[in-house]
């Protein structure tokens, strides 16, 4: 009986081991087929309900506790905005026959045909950039996306439409922004305008890059505003944008070369920073304001690997790794949707409390920003490469790993 019980945990035990060897981790191509269809899931109920003038009559408005705007003006144009921000540089690839293909023709027909749709005054789904301080915002995010994929969601667009944009962004110059993140949002709109050879603002845009270079505080960090908070807003908004305005006067003369790349340094230093909070497990630290913007606060790591700026010593298949656990961690929590596919208040899964005061459903799609990387074909290496473990998984494993040391640029 003995033996007989010795021999059944022997083949227990080899059956086990077996199993553990054939199980087949995931490739990249299995990677960037769950990015897709995320941000498909995520992106298709407001792009498809703009394109079809019933945004406004079909997406939900769910304010965070005490909330101060009027959602009713604000909320719509934040959703389109930041979507259109965030997929852009995955629209901006060329058509081709596969499943991804097609998703991506479906959302860029369906977007161009909403932006038209958002900038009619005589449709149900116009969206408002004449009143309030927060289509400033997002309007900047919509400006972002056309500078991303000019192509792709800028020219398509009829003379009507574009004449239309061009009018809804110089009216912000009604209402002047803070003294924080907000100098670049009025910076964006007027370096898109300028893209266009439209009448453009240069003391917005000046006066963004000034406060930033008074602003930054060294090792990759800028000051939101005088004083230093430690939040995400670094790669929310303060690094993408100024660093893509500064490409935008570079490659017009109107700002050095040498400017553009230190910040651009700069930009690789915050995002190794972004790739070492990653955990083994996937989750980073719940920290500061916007937490409900979830994979957004990702944005610099993402775009750092879409521009193939990565520092050697972190390869694009361990960010890669770092992002698909990090989202897979934060969109598969329960509640994260509703039963129509919106959005919900929350970190992981549904928790409405953790919306700020000037947080409604619309503010949520910034998280479309942490998936800037899929603008890199799938045959990029980024996609390519094995699985490979990030930093803080390395050094939880006991293997080797960098060291990290400041820098002084």
């Amino acid at each position: 009986m003995k033996n007989t019980f010795i021999a059944m945990l022997i083949l227990l035990s080899c059956a086990s081991a077996n199993s553990q060897k054939d199980k087949k981790l995931p490739t990249g191509m299995d990677d960037r087929k769950y990015w897709t269809q995320l941000l498909y899931k995520i992106s298709y109920p407001v792009i498809h309900n703009l394109a079809n003038s019933t945004l406004k009559k079909n997406m939900p408005v769910e304010l965070g506790q005490d909330y101060y705007l009027k959602a009713d003006k604000v909320t719509y144009l934040e959703a389109v905005g930041r979507t259109a921000a965030g997929i852009a540089p995955w629209l901006a690839l060329p058509d081709d026959n596969s499943q991804e293909g097609k998703m991506r023709k479906t959302l860029r027909e369906e977007l161009i045909k909403g932006l038209q749709n958002g900038a009619n005054p005589s449709n149900p789904d116009y969206l408002n950039f004449r009143t309030e301080s927060q289509p400033l915002v997002d309007a900047a995010f919509l400006a972002h996306a056309f500078i991303r994929a000019p192509e792709q969601l800028w020219k398509p667009l009829d003379d009507l439409t574009k004449q239309r944009y061009v009018e809804e962004f110089k009216s912000l110059r009604t209402r002047k922004p803070g003294n924080s993140n907000w100098l670049l949002f009025a910076a964006m709109t007027e370096t898109f305008l300028l893209t266009i050879n439209e009448q453009y603002d240069t003391s917005r845009i000046n006066e963004a890059i000034r406060k930033m270079d008074d602003w930054y505080v060294g090792d990759g960090w800028y000051s939101d505003g005088p004083s230093f908070a430690m939040d995400y807003y670094n790669s929310f908004v303060i690094i993408p944008m100024l660093t893509d305005v500064l490409k935008v006067l570079s490659d017009n003369n109107m700002a050095t070369k040498g400017k553009y790349d230190s910040t651009v340094n700069r930009m690789v230093r915050h995002a190794e920073y972004q790739e070492r909070i990653i955990s083994p497990e996937g989750t980073y630290p719940p920290i500061g304001r916007s937490l409900t913007y979830r994979a957004g606060a990702f944005q610099v790591l993402s775009q750092v690997s879409l521009m193939q700026h990565l520092p050697s010593h972190i390869s694009p298949a361990q960010v890669r790794c770092a992002l698909t656990a990090v989202i897979k961690k934060q969109f598969e929590a329960k509640g994260t949707f509703d039963k129509n596919g919106w959005l919900q208040l929350g970190f992981a899964g549904h928790q409405p409390g953790m919306a700020d005061q000037y947080t409604s459903t619309g503010s949520l799609y910034l998280c479309t920003v942490g998936f800037l990387t899929l603008g890199l074909p799938a045959n990029d290496k980024f996609w390519t490469e094995p699985a490979a473990d990030w930093t803080s998984k390395k050094a939880w494993q006991g293997k080797p790993f960098k060291k990290d040391y400041k820098v002084n640029y």
